[in-house]
């Protein structure tokens, strides 16, 4: 294949996907570099990391820069002016003559259903739910970042891991094994220096524990248990407000829902527990994987030179 290629860039919490395809749509490069996401008060430094990622999909793909277009899905990049601060640094790192930037979970909802009508559950580092009617309304769910949302998340799930730890520690609440778990894989010693580590994690830190915390749910610890449920009762909820909102009773219509993130993904350690959420809510399963990058590439494709 020759060029000229664009760009589709995922960026998220624990890692940057960067995916380039030739105008017939074939893949002809991928690259994947640190998490971009982003800070709204230093918004450069998550353009840097995209920016690198796309030389490096560029240089393995063998195209030249600038590409005709990229367009890059970052986890918080909801805000406008947040947007536009990403696409002027990018334009000032000459990866590509158009650029535009959007949200992650707008990425992975194009990759699943295009224009057309259904919900995307994303659950990776953070978490949020993004639906389209067969009206074209569209509307989010959660997104709300690591204060005031992201239930159902990675994050959700290691901070809500270690809150049980610690009460258990104090003696508020039953033993965890979650302690034991949770000190061997960071090579600590006591729970107290948790707080010291927890201090200093990045949100990508935190989420890396939700496996671990899913996993000794699994051997039947109850504080582990009852963290997993609360996240999935939370993903939960959030599907159901979007279906019931865009998918009403009376519309007699069962939407079609995608999962999305480490998660949820095919191999995910929540996926099956996922299933079960999306058939109780009333949707409808899409089957296979969702690959958000896919979805920016082809949503650059639509972009003028």
């Amino acid at each position: 294949m020759t060029g000229p290629y664009v760009a589709g860039v995922d960026g998220g919490g624990t890692r940057t996907r960067v995916l380039l395809l030739a105008r017939n749509g074939a893949t002809a490069g991928r690259a994947e570099g640190p998490a971009a996401l982003v800070r709204p008060d230093r918004p450069g430094a998550a353009a840097r990391v995209v920016a690198d990622t796309v030389r490096r999909a560029a240089e393995a793909a063998g195209a030249a820069l600038p590409l005709p277009a990229v367009w890059a899905g970052l986890a918080g990049a909801g805000r406008a002016s947040v947007r536009r601060a990403l696409e002027a640094g990018l334009r000032d790192e000459h990866i590509a003559r158009t650029v535009r930037v959007g949200t992650d979970v707008q990425a992975a909802f194009h990759d699943a259903f295009g224009a057309g009508a259904g919900i995307v559950v994303v659950a990776g580092t953070g978490s949020v739910v993004l639906g389209a009617g067969e009206d074209g309304r569209r509307l989010q769910v959660g997104g709300w970042g690591a204060v005031m949302g992201d239930e159902g998340s990675g994050y959700h799930i290691g901070v809500s891991a270690l809150r049980a730890i610690a009460t258990a520690t104090d003696r508020r609440a039953p033993p965890t094994a979650l302690t034991a778990a949770v000190l061997g894989s960071l090579d600590l010693d006591r729970p107290r220096q948790l707080s010291a580590w927890a201090e200093s994690a990045t949100k990508a830190d935190i989420a890396a524990l939700a496996p671990l915390a899913i996993r000794t749910s699994r051997s039947g610890d109850a504080p582990a248990t009852a963290v997993v449920r609360r996240a999935l009762g939370a993903l939960g909820d959030q599907l159901t407000a979007a279906i019931r909102e865009l998918f009403p009773p009376a519309s007699g219509v069962r939407p079609t829902v995608a999962l999305a993130g480490g998660l949820v993904s095919p191999h995910g350690p929540l996926r099956a527990d996922a299933e079960q959420l999306v058939a109780s809510a009333g949707g409808h399963l899409l089957s296979g994987a969702v690959t958000p990058e896919r979805g920016a590439a082809r949503l650059a494709l639509a972009l003028p030179d």
